[in-house]
């Protein structure tokens, strides 16, 4: 039944053409910096980041573990090639090493001190009682948890470089800001002749408007900091970036966004191949109980001084073996299984609190935004009648432009958390908003 769900699940979603995952993958020269869309940056970030290119290298391991698993269903050959010198009183056989090879001492061939042999030997294994089928089974469940750790990764690194673009913007719209309006209030009293009292008042609003255009600069240069480590470019690097800085939306309800985060989050998903590895380890614990049957063959060209002589055999063998922990490597595996289905329900939990944090945080930044854009269309609105009606000099005109100031800034701040809150979202849910 949960199979059936999760296809008809898979199904709906299918549907829904307004959601869809970019694939951003190794596509950009790391050469580029300028005029960065967030795309590319995303892209450039991937290219360069060591965690995600250290997660895709864990890939190519995991499904060459894969690979090892199947080649154990084929039979395994060994060619091999001896030529011993002894002197025995007595006779002998070689090690394994060298294929346990008998060696007459000098009561059966009393004057020769060479032996040589030549041969090959082939091993099947016909029944395992699942040992091996078991490991292909943990090998393939190790790979999907490596392309979940991929996933997770992956997710977070577009995350960051989100967050790293987006101040990034906000910053740039700021520093833009301020600039214009310290340059408009320096104009405005270039020529100001008022008593001294009012000089003092607006020296010390100019002196305001001043200190809020250095600390734009400030946090401009803080943010293209961030923006290459976020990139793991050179801190020295040059870098410019291009982007819409206005408000995003998402229609989306809250249901919707957790049946999304239960099926794309690659946290879950890897702890549900976790399970699945568990249940394996259960199942290979259990076949010990049951016993190997094994054929051998091997053909042998051998001598003392030629390689005269044949031996040729097969066998078929069956052994059993006797574990003495088998019990407790049961109790054992049982107990992580129950323990990996804990871990499983509370990355649910977490899952979900993310998911309605961050759409929490969306629906009240998407409503905000517009309420402060509107207030700060308005405002300048105001701000440009009153400079064609009204002279610019004296103190009315640098409070106006700081309580402008501090609107527009307002403004662009609500922009900035509207368009973080959509990256969170995206980041809890697994998957982009379009």
């Amino acid at each position: 039944m949960k199979r059936i769900f999760l296809c008809c699940l898979a199904v709906c979603f299918a549907a829904v053409p307004s959601f869809a995952q970019k694939e951003y993958g190794l596509q950009f020269s790391s050469l580029v910096n300028d005029d960065l869309s967030l795309e590319n940056a995303i892209r450039l970030g991937l290219e360069n980041n060591t965690e995600f290119l250290a997660a895709r290298q864990q890939i190519i391991i995991a499904e060459q573990k894969v690979n090892e698993a199947k080649f154990r269903y084929l039979p395994q050959f060994a060619l091999q090639g001896t030529a011993t010198a002894y002197d025995l009183d007595y006779p002998m056989v070689l090690s394994d090493s060298v294929a346990n090879r008998f060696l007459p001492g000098r009561t059966i061939a009393k004057s020769e001190d060479q032996f040589y042999g030549i041969g090959i030997t082939a091993t099947q294994y016909i029944y395992s009682g699942g040992r091996i089928h078991g490991t292909l089974q943990m090998a393939r469940a190790h790979l999907k948890q490596t392309q979940s750790h991929y996933e997770t990764v992956k997710n977070s690194v577009v995350r960051n470089i989100k967050i790293a673009f987006n101040n990034l913007l906000f910053a740039q719209q700021k520093d833009k800001l301020a600039a214009e309006i310290l340059d408009k209030a320096q104009t405005w009293n270039s020529k100001n002749a008022a008593d001294l009292w009012t000089q003092i008042r607006v020296r010390a609003l100019l002196a305001q408007l001043k200190a809020q255009r250095n600390q734009a600069a400030r946090e401009l240069q803080q943010n293209k900091l961030a923006m290459l480590v976020s990139l793991n470019k050179e801190l020295n690097a040059s870098l410019t970036i291009k982007g819409n800085f206005e408000p995003v939306k998402t229609d989306w309800d809250l249901p919707h966004l957790n049946l999304w985060a239960m099926e794309f989050r690659p946290e879950l998903k890897s702890a549900l191949y976790e399970l699945e590895a568990d249940n394996i380890a259960i199942d290979l614990a259990l076949s010990k109980r049951y016993p190997d049957i094994i054929l051998n063959g091997s053909y042998e060209q051998l001598g003392t001084d030629t390689l005269g002589d044949t031996n040729k055999q097969i066998s078929l063998a069956i052994r059993l073996p006797i574990p003495y922990n088998w019990s407790s490597q049961l109790t054992q595996k049982k107990a992580e299984q129950r323990q990996s289905a804990l871990r499983r329900s509370a990355i649910e939990d977490t899952i979900r609190h993310q998911v309605a944090n961050s759409f929490a945080a969306m629906q009240f930044w998407q409503e905000e935004v517009f309420s402060r854009q509107q207030e700060a269309q308005e405002l300048e609105s105001l701000m440009q009648r009153a400079q064609k009606s009204s002279s610019k000099a004296g103190v009315a005109p640098l409070e106006a432009l700081l309580a402008y100031w501090n609107t527009a800034h307002n403004y662009l701040e609500a922009i900035r958390q509207n368009r973080l809150a959509k990256a969170d979202l995206e980041w809890a849910i697994g998957q982009d908003l379009q």
